[in-house]
């Protein structure tokens, strides 16, 4: 399933890829990026990641950057990690000398890490479901 969602990804980020190459072909010589043309390298980066987008695009990554987060402040969807809060979560009773450390990043390059010490896991399927739907 994981492969068929990334196939998708790179088939739509190609797709825009040719949109840009098509533009360079039949555009004057420094001349703008058409708004639409942003438009699509600013949901590509939203799902891809700047990097991966710019890179793919052939556009300046700090343009592309800005743009994102120009889109994120004016929709008021929160990004990734903003208002990130602490949570604490309680144990009930010890239980030895178990412990692991959980690193978690998702593709819009949020992170989490948790470390657990002396306890039993707790539900990590919804504390890392917390992680992938902020920026949904």
């Amino acid at each position: 399933m994981e492969s068929k969602k990334a196939e998708g990804v790179s088939a739509r980020l190609e797709s825009v890829r040719r949109r840009f190459e098509r533009w360079r072909r039949t555009r004057r010589v420094r001349s703008r990026v058409p708004e639409a043309l942003w438009a699509a390298a600013v949901k590509m980066a939203r799902v891809c990641g700047v990097h991966r987008t710019a890179k793919a695009l052939r556009v300046d990554y700090y343009s592309l950057r800005k743009r994102v987060e120009q889109e994120v402040v004016e929709s008021g969807v929160p990004e990734a990690g903003a208002g990130a809060t602490f949570v604490e979560l309680a144990s009930p009773a010890q239980v030895g000398p178990c412990e692991c450390t959980l690193e978690l990043e998702n593709a819009g390059g949020a992170k989490m890490r948790v470390h657990l010490k002396g306890v039993e896991a707790p539900d990590l399927a919804a504390l890392s479901r917390s992680l992938w739907d902020v920026g949904s």
